[in-house]
């Protein structure tokens, strides 16, 4: 079904994310390699104050050791889904810069699949949210899958 060779999914571990998770696990064939992707900041480079001020916005994580349990979460639901091809990446950086960038070094044209969640919250529509900044940066084409 899928004309894409490749389909790239941001997971930060929340149902919301697992939610697009499955989404793209559903799209891809036989053929197409899922890529799962998490971002995370270094723990050095996180400023704690910030998840305590976003709450469950807070979709930053800090340090690469949770990132690993998320991504075989994440992992699961997607083979469940039928995904055959699941590549998991856990990918340092701010989450929209980190999922472009992957996206970019891909040799074949790439699916970005995300989830809804931040486009329609206060926090979301003052600073930003995955889906709305990473459909506005992108040069590939993006799928932004209702989870919220």
């Amino acid at each position: 079904m899928s004309g894409y060779s490749t389909i790239v999914v941001g997971t930060d571990g929340s149902e919301s994310s697992l939610r697009a998770v499955e989404r793209a696990a559903a799209l891809s064939s036989d053929s197409t390699q899922l890529v799962i992707a998490c971002a995370y900041l270094p723990s050095e480079a996180a400023d704690p104050a910030a998840a305590d001020i976003l709450g469950d916005e807070a979709y930053q994580l800090q340090g690469a050791n949770p990132v690993n349990d998320m991504l075989r979460t994440a992992e699961g639901r997607a083979v469940g889904a039928g995904a055959k091809n699941v590549d998991k990446r856990a990918i340092k950086g701010q989450p929209v810069e980190a999922l472009l960038d992957l996206v970019k070094s891909l040799p074949e044209p790439a699916l970005l699949v995300v989830g809804n969640k931040g486009m329609n919250s206060l926090t979301g529509r003052l600073l930003g949210s995955v889906p709305s900044d990473a459909a506005r940066k992108t040069s590939v084409d993006i799928l932004i899958v209702h989870t919220t």
